[in-house]
């Protein structure tokens, strides 16, 4: 994917004022406009045109846009960070005035996964009152046991000199039991708006990746490694889950890829009654044979127990 310079496009520099985006793009739309430019690509260069207008004329997307930083040439490889921009309000959706499907790749991987599932709308609200919502990160074990953050967001201003800023708004938050991926927290009145009749504040939770488990709504599902003679005869082995290690029994027979459902050991619930479960994938480790003694056991399991997992292939064209 490719990174694009909005400011290199729109022909302004980087600390442009806020009120200088719209001359900037009109001059140019004006010129590229399908409907009256001859130049080559007119219409391509309208449609990249109206990405950056839509982004820069925007002072949360500017400033999010912005975060990027300088080291970025237009054309270059471009990937988006990890988590990136986790700390920045966002007022309404993703998408604005324009057709989401009239934009870059690089512009939908930057701002489409703001889109609100608020209202139904993805149109940006333009009241005294208007709701923003972010993107908090968390631990696994924060929703297990619940916990307290403190969380400081940027909030964009444009100053009386016309510049984008930004100003620190920390909040104390409470991360409730059992909250799940993509679960959103309302903090009323934390929004923008006068003071007295502010909109909300919506914290979408995303949890940290973790180095065992993979999450899914309330259930959880780990690997398990287990030999082949644990899989082929069967075994009690010791397990890790959320809430300390317990006994798993394997099945005899156990074939890789196999799910055990260990009952209510996922992401609790707030009544206790709709507890997530723990599900062990077993993964069979073959033993290499790295010695004499290995490659004579390999051998005789070969001779005595004549096993073609091949045999319900069919050869085809």
């Amino acid at each position: 994917m490719e990174y694009k310079d909005y400011y290199k496009i729109l022909g302004v520099k980087r600390n442009v004022k806020q009120d200088g985006i719209k001359p900037a793009y009109r001059k140019l739309a004006r010129k590229y406009h399908p409907d009256v430019s001859s130049e080559v690509d007119a219409e391509d260069k309208f449609k990249t045109l109206n990405e950056a207008y839509e982004v820069l004329k925007d002072p949360e997307k500017r400033v999010a846009y912005d975060q990027l930083g300088n080291n970025w040439e237009n054309g270059q490889d471009f990937t988006s960070p990890p988590n990136w921009d986790p700390n920045f309000e966002f007022n309404g959706g993703g998408f604005t005035e324009q057709n989401p499907s009239a934009f870059s790749d690089f512009f939908e991987q930057l701002f489409a996964r703001r889109q609100s599932t608020f209202g139904g709308s993805n149109q940006t609200v333009h009241h005294p009152a208007q709701d923003h919502h972010e993107k908090i990160m968390i631990d696994l074990a924060d929703s297990i046991n619940g916990t307290n953050r403190t969380l400081t967001l940027q909030k964009p201003y444009v100053n009386e000199q016309g510049h984008m800023l930004t100003k620190l708004h920390i909040l104390n938050v409470k991360i409730p039991k059992g909250v799940t991926q993509g679960q959103q927290i309302r903090l009323k009145g934390q929004g923008a708006g006068t003071t007295g009749h502010s909109g909300d504040l919506y914290l979408e939770i995303q949890f940290n990746p973790h180095p065992l488990y993979r999450i899914k709504e309330r259930d959880m599902e780990f690997d398990l490694s287990i030999t082949p003679w644990e899989a082929a005869l069967g075994a009690t082995i010791r397990a890790p889950t959320p809430s300390g290690t317990i006994d798993i029994k394997i099945p005899p027979n156990s074939t890789t890829d196999q799910k055990l459902r260990i009952k209510g050991r996922g992401l609790p619930s707030p009544d206790k009654t709709k507890n997530g479960h723990l599900y062990a994938l077993l993964k069979i480790r073959t033993p290499p044979a790295t010695g004499q003694r290995e490659e004579d056991c390999y051998r005789n399991m070969r001779d005595t127990m004549p096993f073609n997992p091949r045999k319900n292939l069919r050869a085809s064209l």
